[in-house]
């Protein structure tokens, strides 16, 4: 198991890097020079307000493909990732490229020394709004090990935005996703973006995993983050944000506040 935290820390937070719409995405019109400025500004904000990780994603370029995404995609990223490591290297960096570009994500990583990827489907199938996502756990692992790359692999149990193809007990896809496909990390979701996971669930999918550690990824906000006692972090994004819009910039005194609310928690 690879992890970039010590076991021993409890809750680490990873603040979302919601990059703007790249180029050659239908949305886009900044140029790149402006979506490194608008990244490392809200990368200042997070690191100020003392988060301990940082999570890269092409938020702004839906549709998303499904799979392979193309080389402009990979180029972007990997420019902004470069000036985010550059000026907070002292901060893991997570890189996911979305839908489902675990492979991308991983070079991506292995070439700017990112500490982790997000992949959203590694093993089985989900329905989604790009259609049916199958895992790349056998691909993704065999690349990892012939790139040497010291990378962790996140991946997400019953992802938002989705639905099962043939549904199964949670506990086993987690089980499965650790024990057959190599994640590192598991992460659990609600149904959507800015959607706090089911308690039961997120508990489930804890007894089912055993040692590795398991990540709350979507609805955290200061006021619930004590409700997940069972997490072991939190990937924080929509409520981080100005109206809690993913789609804004990030706003100080909620960074402030959600770091505040997890220390007293944890004293």
């Amino acid at each position: 198991m690879i992890y970039p935290f010590p076991l021993t820390n409890r809750w680490p937070l990873i603040g979302m890097l919601h990059l703007p719409p790249l180029p050659g995405s239908p949305q886009s019109g900044k140029s790149l020079a402006e979506i490194v400025r608008h990244t490392l500004a809200d990368a200042e904000v997070l690191a100020t307000a003392g988060f301990d990780g940082l999570m890269l994603e092409n938020f702004g370029d839906s549709p998303f493909y499904p799979e392979r995404v193309p080389a402009i995609t990979v180029a972007a990223m990997t420019t902004v990732a470069v000036e985010v490591r550059r000026a907070f290297p002292q901060l893991p960096m997570g890189i996911n490229v979305l839908r489902n570009d675990g492979r991308s994500a991983l070079a991506i990583a292995a070439a700017v020394g990112a500490a982790f990827i997000r992949v959203n489907v590694l093993c089985g199938a989900r329905v989604t709004d790009q259609g049916v996502i199958s895992g790349i756990a056998h691909d993704l692992l065999r690349e990892r090990a012939a790139l040497k790359a010291e990378v962790a692999i996140w991946a997400d149990v019953a992802v938002k935005h989705s639905a099962a193809l043939a549904p199964r007990p949670l506990a086993e896809e987690a089980r499965e996703l650790v024990e057959r496909g190599g994640a590192d990390v598991v992460l659990v979701t609600g149904s959507a973006t800015g959607s706090a996971p089911n308690r039961e669930e997120l508990r489930e999918v804890r007894d089912a995993v055993g040692e590795h550690p398991v990540f709350v990824a979507s609805g955290m906000t200061a006021d619930n983050l004590s409700q997940f006692s069972a997490a072991t972090g939190f990937i924080v994004g929509s409520s981080l944000k100005q109206a809690n819009n993913p789609n804004l910039r990030i706003d100080a005194a909620a960074a402030r506040k959600i770091v505040l609310f997890r220390d007293q928690a944890q004293s």
